[in-house]
């Protein structure tokens, strides 16, 4: 399944940044931006898309007045720098409402909202990726695709991985940052060694040599908090329990 997309926007690092977003994302295929909503008028009168980004406050026509003017089929993924515009946003029935800066981890969420309506809509279902998204593993490290990349990634570099529907967010401590990769989790937790690593939670994996803080049912690191899902909770205090220091 393959949704085509639009981007109409009149800052040019704005259309910049979703154009790079929309090539590395397999799910979308670009179709055209525009720099105006009465440019893109009659070009997607010409060439129709399934979602469109669409800014809101441009000159001549904004984009709440345009999104009245498409067809019901073109899926509305507003973008813009003020949040006052969300009521707005939603009553011309926009699947999304994204604030800038845009990140790439919102960019995708969006674009799986529309997926999931066009495939209730069209019996099509939303592509999942394939169990060899991962091309290898050593004994210290696993290969992983991202951004067009193939990047080693050291398993004792690790603080945690978070799933986010098709896709996973490895965080590192290295650069404390995270890779990005159209993988399945449990793709991922497949090449992780047991007991280091532990599912803590649906969409949570920990590196346990990593962990500092553990509070209140949470593992922290940094200023992220990772909640321990009751179904995990008892494996987790097992595998504290076993390290840990007991005074008199």
């Amino acid at each position: 399944m393959t949704l085509t997309c639009a981007i109409v926007d009149d800052e040019p690092l704005a259309v910049k940044l979703l154009e790079t977003y929309v090539q590395k994302t397999p799910l979308l295929q670009h179709c055209g931006s525009y720099s105006s909503a009465v440019e893109a008028m009659s070009g997607l009168r010409e060439h129709p898309v399934n979602i469109l980004f669409l800014d809101i406050q441009m000159p001549e026509l904004n984009g709440l007045e345009f999104a009245q003017m498409l067809d019901a089929e073109t899926r509305i993924v507003f973008t813009t720098a003020f949040s006052q515009y969300a009521i707005d946003g939603y009553k011309v029935n926009a699947i999304d409402y994204l604030l800038k800066p845009i990140s790439y981890t919102d960019f995708l969420a969006a674009t799986h909202k529309a997926a999931e309506w066009f495939s209730r809509g069209t019996g099509i279902a939303v592509p999942q990726p394939k169990e060899d998204t991962i091309p290898a593993a050593t004994t210290d490290a696993f290969f992983i695709k991202s951004d067009y990349k193939i990047l080693r990634i050291r398993f004792d570099d690790i603080l945690y991985v978070e799933g986010l529907k098709d896709y996973v967010k490895i965080y590192l401590e290295s650069t404390r940052k995270a890779v990005l990769s159209l993988t399945a989790m449990r793709a991922v937790e497949s090449f992780l060694p047991t007991p280091t690593f532990q599912r803590i939670h649906r969409s949570f994996i920990v590196n346990m040599n990593k962990i500092s803080v553990m509070e209140r049912g949470q593992i922290v690191f940094g200023d992220k908090r990772l909640p321990i899902s009751d179904s995990y909770k008892e494996r987790i205090q097992e595998y504290i329990n076993s390290h840990l220091l007991q005074g008199r």
